[in-house]
């Protein structure tokens, strides 16, 4: 009888240690891509004079992309409710220094059969619930890169001559997407008699001292498993809160973004590998004289049934108007890539794309009336992506 009280005891605290144990994850994703970008600048004074500047560059970069390790768990608390916790931290396998970990979503929480999920700490907005769209990969997964460098100014002699450019200036531009909140709480409401319908709402905390910027939004996704989805999003002063330097001029605002999606899996209806996908974006930022930044992404996604390892490829087009709220301040991007899998957790990728971005500032300068600039970034590339 001691023995199998014993033997019982044991098997008990194995269960229990089991449980409690993390669930260690992550993935390594890094790329070679050679990069071609170019910029034109055209300034014209208030006596009409006119100058102009042309920086080109290209080199092979050696990128990680959302490369990451993470710790993830869950403990029964009561018969229905349990605590969920996830520490995860961006790694940039190409690089060192003080970017080298960066915390990614880390929060602390509960999750109940009835009552859904609270997380609390620094979380994904509920933007990203939504993007069930883009199908972009490595480099050109840069969905959200819509302002210039802070350190992205002309160089200008003293004749008010564009000399140059400063390092940085050129990088794919696209629309505002999701980021992750810092001090914010999400719910995500469990999912009622069998309704295909996820529904998440989020709070961010502005804990600067003085301040009361404070932001919230909240998604709905459907999916009933017939191959359709579709998905609204809204977030006030989370994604579109925005600061940046241009000409030496700092802008700090927030604003508003509504994001809708639609999906159609086509093998769901036909003999047809094909997924076809469609976002529309607006965000309206709070500054005096803001447009309204509207995007666009259409995409396509197609297996490939003569390869021994599943393999896909496929193609999007991004369009925005207006980033960053400015007037006149327009991209285009298209990209064609394709990925296949060696294993489920070993994915190779290649891509080739194009992004062509434009801006007309008038009074930009100190004696100046008005400049434009346009530029182009090519990048043709791909790597390996391992899962763990």
């Amino acid at each position: 009888m001691k023995k199998l009280l014993l033997a019982t005891a044991v098997a008990a605290l194995s269960v229990s240690a089991a449980n409690a144990a993390p669930t260690v994850y992550g993935k390594a994703f890094v790329t070679a891509d050679y990069v071609d970008a170019e910029v034109d600048a055209r300034y014209v004074d208030n006596a009409g004079e006119k100058f102009s500047g042309n920086e080109d560059e290209n080199t092979v970069e050696i990128n990680s992309h959302s490369s990451r390790l993470g710790f993830k768990g869950s403990e029964a608390m009561t018969a229905n409710t349990d605590v969920i916790y996830q520490l995860e931290y961006g790694v940039n396998v190409d690089a060192s220094g003080d970017n080298t970990f960066k915390s990614r979503d880390t929060f602390l929480g509960l999750a109940n059969k009835n009552f859904g999920q609270v997380r609390v700490g620094r979380n994904t907005s509920v933007l990203d619930y939504v993007n069930n769209v883009t199908v972009t990969e490595g480099y050109w997964d840069n969905l959200g890169s819509n302002t210039l460098n802070t350190e992205s100014d002309l160089d200008i002699d003293e004749n008010g001559r564009v000399v140059g450019f400063s390092e940085d200036i050129v990088q794919a531009l696209n629309m505002v997407s999701d980021k992750r909140q810092d001090n914010s709480v999400v719910w995500i409401a469990p999912k009622y008699n069998g309704v295909p319908v996820e529904l998440a709402v989020q709070y961010s905390a502005d804990e600067s001292f003085g301040s009361n910027d404070n932001g919230f939004g909240a998604s709905l996704m459907f999916d009933q498993g017939t191959g359709f989805t579709a998905g609204l999003a809204y977030t006030k002063d989370m994604d579109a809160n925005t600061k940046w330097t241009l000409f030496d001029e700092e802008l700090s605002y927030g604003g508003d973004v509504i994001r809708g999606t639609a999906t159609i899996d086509l093998n769901k209806y036909m003999a047809m590998p094909v997924t076809l996908g469609a976002l529309y974006q607006v965000a309206d930022y709070d500054i005096d004289g803001a447009e309204e930044e509207k995007g666009l992404v259409i995409s396509g996604e197609m297996g490939l049934t003569n390869f021994a390892r599943p393999a896909s490829v496929y193609l999007q087009y991004n369009k925005t108007d207006n980033l960053a709220g400015l007037n006149n301040f327009d991209s285009d991007q298209v990209v064609l890539g394709g990925k296949y899998m060696y294993k489920d957790n070993m994915i190779a990728h290649a891509y080739i794309g194009q992004n062509s971005a434009d801006i007309t500032v008038a009074d930009a300068f100190e004696d100046g009336d008005i400049a434009r600039i346009d530029a182009d970034v090519f990048a043709i590339g791909g790597g390996l992506e391992y899962i763990f």
